[in-house]
């Protein structure tokens, strides 16, 4: 018998027996995907101009590819929101994979906006002297050279850069924009590695104190596997609870509504510990990208190693991402276990708020004290999310659009004071800086009094809507201790400002290095949000009030 008949009679009998043969082609919304189609797509393009562009022409060919990116993505989630896809029309798309609802499009929004101020600060190549006739920027002039050998040597003659950081950057966008609207456990995972894996990357890749950087990264990436590990195991025993990888559906399913049960789901319903293990091995994972204690150990060693532009890119953005996940894991997959995890998360918020407060005290770097600034943040915040009412994802919304742009300032003034060793980031360094270069001082004293949540700053408009949420949500004790925490960070970063200030400068102190138009844009976008957030805050309240609702 020929082969084309054997087919023949194969594909009959399929047909015969199964009625459902043809596969239905997926529906896929573009337009409602179109921020992150844009952000993905210019990355791809971004690898291509590595590939293809001379490389003395790259650095400004892949700056324009990822500005224009990234501003067209925030044009599409004006549109998406204008049209009403963050109140009336909010909906699931992509097959059930992502959600486009308020709380997504804010927090996009926020993200993008964050990268593009970021996108500046790594542009930067005006801050180091320039070697060998060539401009050069944070990072190492070839990645792949040994820190010291001969090659990095040759690789910074030549005046190599690794124009390749731009395309990693977009790629880490890319998955941040999934990572809080991700609406399937799978889709949330893939959007964990797709930001995580890039910026591993990044923070390896500094120019000055090389060993430092990679040692930073390796830190980062061992313990970002663990939790990514942690986080998997999670997926796998929620699926087996509720058979299902959809928020909506194991929603239901912890409710106990779910409809046609079958004998199996019947079985797994019935046993709470894979859904208690399961879930908690999951908001374990999002806890270590938000930095909370006591998954925070990763935080001040790898802020201090990464490249500054990368750190600050690194603490406004991933924290904006992982917040969104972690608000849509509680209050759209688990509302019904609210009596189970709100009592561990007002554990974590405490120890998180004291123990970021306390260290902090103690810290001699500013890269190290940052770090710990953001830890005691991360605790501010999560009393927000404990509030578990609208104004508490409202309040938490507003805080991380406030904080990202307080962060990615300070971190781009942090650029700037600079001795023979690169960036002077040993606090003794910065004594004297007020008298020295008056106006950078006073600018990161701005930052640092937002930090502090001092009124008419944006860091006391946050603070205030989300301790005013969490007391209204039957949270007050936890306010009470916010409050302390506040009191006792307000001394380290007040203690900042008089060393910058009251202090004699030394006369062998860093310099002030001028820089472009690029970081004096990040700076002066970060003052200006600080001063307008916390002079006017309500217009923004109000838009992070409507887009407080997620679809269910």
């Amino acid at each position: 018998m020929s082969a084309t008949a054997v087919h023949s009679l194969w594909t009959t009998a399929a047909t015969a027996a199964d009625p459902i043969a043809k596969i239905d082609a997926p529906k896929i919304e573009y337009g409602q995907l179109s921020p992150v189609l844009i952000v993905l797509g210019a990355a791809i393009i971004g690898i291509l101009v590595e590939a293809f562009v001379p490389r003395r022409s790259r650095y400004y060919a892949q700056m324009f590819v990822s500005a224009v990116a990234l501003i067209a993505a925030f044009a599409a989630i004006v549109a998406l929101a204008a049209g009403g896809y963050g109140t009336t029309k909010a909906g699931i798309a992509a097959m059930g994979a992502v959600a486009v609802d308020g709380p997504a499009l804010f927090l996009q929004g926020t993200i993008l906006l964050t990268s593009l101020v970021g996108l500046f600060t790594f542009a930067e190549r005006r801050l180091d002297p320039e070697q060998h006739g060539n401009r050069v920027d944070s990072f190492a002039a070839q990645a792949a050279a040994v820190p010291g050998s001969e090659s990095e040597q040759k690789a910074v003659k030549a005046g190599f850069t690794t124009t390749e950081v731009f395309p990693l950057l977009l790629f880490a966008v890319a998955g941040m924009l999934v990572f809080p609207a991700a609406n399937d456990l799978l889709t949330l995972f893939v959007a964990l590695e797709v930001f995580s894996l890039p910026l591993y990357l990044l923070c390896a890749l500094a120019r000055r104190k090389r060993l430092m950087s990679q040692e930073a990264a390796v830190k980062y990436f061992l313990l970002g596997a663990f939790a990514s590990a942690f986080t998997l195991f999670g997926i796998a025993l929620l699926y087996g609870y509720a058979g299902s990888m959809s928020y909506g559906t194991i929603a239901k399913v912890v409710d106990g509504t779910v409809q046609n049960v079958t004998p199996a789901l019947a079985d797994t319903m019935g046993n709470d510990a894979l859904l208690l293990v399961g879930s908690a091995l999951i908001v374990m994972g999002l806890l270590f990208k938000v930095g909370a204690v006591p998954f925070h150990m990763w935080t001040p060693d790898v802020y201090q190693g990464a490249p500054t532009p990368v750190t600050g890119f690194m603490a406004a953005a991933t924290k904006v991402a992982a917040f969104g996940a972690l608000l849509r894991i509680l209050y759209v997959v688990l509302p019904g276990l609210r009596w189970d995890w709100r009592p561990v998360m007002w554990g974590v918020a405490i120890i998180t708020m004291l123990a970021g407060a306390i260290v902090a005290i103690t810290q001699t770097d500013i890269k190290r004290l940052l770090a710990y600034s953001s830890i005691a943040h991360a605790g501010f915040i999560l009393a927000g999310v404990i509030a578990t009412t609208p104004e508490g994802i409202s309040s938490v919304l507003f805080y991380l659009a406030a904080y990202s742009f307080v962060t990615i300032g300070a971190f781009a003034v942090v650029t700037l004071v600079r001795d023979a060793g690169g960036e002077a980031t040993h606090l003794s360094k910065w004594a004297g800086l007020g008298r020295r270069s008056p106006l950078v001082a006073a600018v990161f004293a701005v930052f640092l009094l937002a930090f502090a949540g001092i009124p008419l700053t944006s860091g006391f408009s946050g603070k205030f809507a989300v301790f005013k949420a969490a007391a209204e949500g039957g949270a007050a004790p936890l306010v009470v201790i916010g409050v302390i925490s506040s009191a006792i960070a307000a001394f380290f970063y007040i203690r900042v400002i008089v060393l910058m200030f009251f202090s004699e400068p030394r006369p062998e102190g860093p310099t002030v290095a001028v820089p472009s138009p690029l970081t004096m844009t990040a700076i002066a976008v970060g003052v200006a949000v600080t001063v307008v957030l916390g002079v006017a805050p309500q217009y923004f309240l109000d838009l992070a009030g409507q887009a407080g609702v997620f679809v269910r």
